[in-house]
């Protein structure tokens, strides 16, 4: 048996836990290689037009999979709670695919307002593969320890760089568009080149820190990107905002925090455009414009 596991949105969330998690239950798993023009391509082949850049990446990701494995990994993230609400692509993603693809797919929902927790989920599903519920159970508090211990060390790390006598530089945005190579892989590249430490907005421990700029954030991950501007705001030189187009929650809640700002600050909206040769003259004059500042 093979699980495969698209290298797109959850992903970048998930994959310590998966990764370890079916490797205490023997079972191999097959993981999409990083995004390339030919993997958009793929995902542009059955996305709609109004669906956002990652969603596309996404699409591309299970196409690159078919024929690959025997499952695919696809779970549905509800919500975490009353005012903890996940962006729709995480609500109908599930759907999309099984619409789009004859592919056998595992599936479990995570919404705690009805109380289906990621575990119950993983349990109900693996069961079906043959699984018992203390196999499952055990390696997915294995699993658990090990993402912990990864997580940790990657925020320590960030904290670590916040200390940095370079120019220190947020980088605001969704995991899965800050660590995708297609999509935010050309900016990591240009600011590592201009020799710019980055702090990453997705390794804080965040609690209510976004209530500095917004009092009704309503999703999850808006909240603990927000929530990281206040973490380290006397410690950075600037912040880049990076979403992928068209997302409304993000353009909303970016300008809404934006225009709350004392600091120097760069909006980048990705597209699925071939050249990065525009992305990299607006970081190279902000990195420019903070340089100056400082001396």
């Amino acid at each position: 048996m093979k699980i495969g596991i698209p290298r797109a949105m959850y992903y970048y969330y998930f994959k310590d836990l998966f990764i370890n998690l079916f490797n205490e239950l023997n079972i191999d798993i097959i993981v999409s290689p990083e995004t390339t023009r030919e993997i958009l391509e793929l995902g542009e082949k059955y996305a709609s037009d109004e669906m956002c850049l990652a969603m596309k990446v996404f699409i591309g990701h299970v196409a690159y999979l078919e024929g690959k494995c025997d499952y695919v990994l696809i779970p549905r993230v509800e919500n975490y709670g009353l005012s903890s609400q996940t962006c729709t692509n995480f609500l109908a993603i599930y759907d999309i695919i099984n619409n789009l693809f004859n592919m056998r797919i595992i599936n479990y929902n995570i919404n705690l307002r009805k109380k289906e927790t990621e575990l119950k989920g993983l349990i109900k599903e693996l069961k079906k593969l043959g699984l018992s519920k203390k196999e499952i159970k055990d390696a997915y508090t294995i699993a658990k320890v090990k993402e912990s211990k990864i997580k940790k060390n990657n925020v320590l790390n960030n904290l670590r760089n916040l200390r940095s006598e370079k120019s220190k530089i947020l980088i605001v945005g969704h995991p899965y568009n800050i660590n995708d190579k297609l999509i935010g892989g050309d900016v990591l590249k240009i600011l590592k080149k201009l020799n710019v430490e980055i702090i990453y907005s997705d390794l804080f421990y965040t609690k209510d820190e976004y209530l500095n700029y917004s009092k009704g954030l309503y999703f999850k991950d808006s909240k603990d990107n927000i929530s990281s501007i206040s973490k380290c705001y006397n410690k950075i030189n600037g912040i880049i905002f990076i979403s992928s187009f068209p997302c409304g929650t993000d353009s909303l809640i970016f300008e809404l925090v934006m225009r709350k700002l004392n600091k120097p600050y760069l909006n980048l909206v990705i597209d699925d455009q071939e050249s990065s040769v525009g992305i990299e003259t607006r970081i190279e004059s902000f990195i420019d414009i903070i340089s100056s500042m400082i001396r």
